[in-house]
């Protein structure tokens, strides 16, 4: 029997729609695994109710699959789902760990971005990486579409702020512009490039400057009831940026040395303002999955 822990995650970061993402000291989900002759599935914690246990459309499923390595595995959710912190891709890269290390097959953390990203397939039809990289990988992750994945240590607290609302990664996909002028394109350029910059000083005054984005973040704000508000606030409370957590509906900031609370209280009575219940996760920039 092995057990991992695999963090949450928060992907885009505002100009790196699809390619960035970093690893979240907390929340996380822990998943444990046991040799079987078929695999099975059991899940509890947070919205269990609502994630399907059929290996056929459970992510941790396509990913025993990928590794020949059925099981019987228990999901203990830390991280709701449809909450845009990456809730399926840390099942996965939890999974995708603990199978390693029960049938010995050797890979490393970044061999097996590849076989998680599968297991997020099963949830959103494509086997996106920007939430499984840094699931696995911990700190600050850059993915290519060849499933490669370079990551960075970096040390930078972070605010993520849940609402009590749901936003499809469908509706998030379907308001994505289809395309973009040059002067936004060298905009959001310039922004990702001052971003991974400041992810490489843990300058949060650079990550946050780097975090504006011109063309996907204003579209899928829209679908998040408050969200200028909870800004507006995190940005008079101390934060240096705020964007979209990955689909959303959660809210990302970086606050300055030292206003981490801050922040976090800010952006849930901004929320409350807008009639909305939230929660916020005084968290960091962590590390990947790991065997307990």
């Amino acid at each position: 029997m092995v057990t991992a822990r695999a963090p949450a995650t928060s992907a885009n970061l505002g100009s790196g729609f699809d390619t960035f993402g970093v690893a979240l000291s907390h929340p996380a989900d822990t998943v444990t695994v046991e040799r079987a002759a078929e695999t099975t599935i059991e899940v509890s914690g947070a919205g269990a109710r609502y994630i399907p246990t059929d290996p056929d459309e459970n992510v941790v499923g396509a990913v025993a699959d990928a590794l020949d390595a059925p099981a019987h595995i228990h999901i203990d959710k830390g991280v709701r789902p449809s909450s845009g912190l990456g809730s399926s891709a840390a099942s996965a890269a939890a999974a995708a760990v603990a199978l390693n290390d029960l049938y010995d097959r050797g890979y490393s953390a970044h061999d097996l971005v590849p076989v998680a990203a599968e297991g997020e397939a099963v949830v959103s039809g494509e086997a996106h990486a920007d939430n499984v990289a840094p699931s696995l990988l911990g700190g600050f992750t850059v993915v290519r579409s060849d499933d490669g994945a370079t990551s960075v240590d970096t040390d930078l607290p972070l605010v993520a702020c849940l609402p009590e609302v749901v936003v499809s990664t469908r509706d998030a996909r379907r308001v994505v512009p289809e395309s973009l002028t040059m002067a936004e394109h060298v905009e959001t350029v310039g922004n990702a490039a001052t971003l991974a910059a400041g992810m490489c000083r843990s300058d949060p005054e650079l990550v946050g400057r780097g975090m504006d984005d011109p063309v996907v973040t204003p579209a899928r704000a829209e679908l998040i009831t408050g969200y200028a508000g909870v800004r507006e606030a995190a940005f008079e409370a101390g934060a240096t940026g705020v964007t979209v957590s990955g689909a959303g509906p959660s809210v990302l900031a970086v606050p300055k040395p030292g206003r981490r609370r801050e922040v976090a209280a800010a952006m849930v009575e901004g929320f409350a303002d807008a009639g909305v219940g939230a929660r916020a996760y005084q968290t960091e920039v962590g590390r990947g999955a790991s065997v307990l």
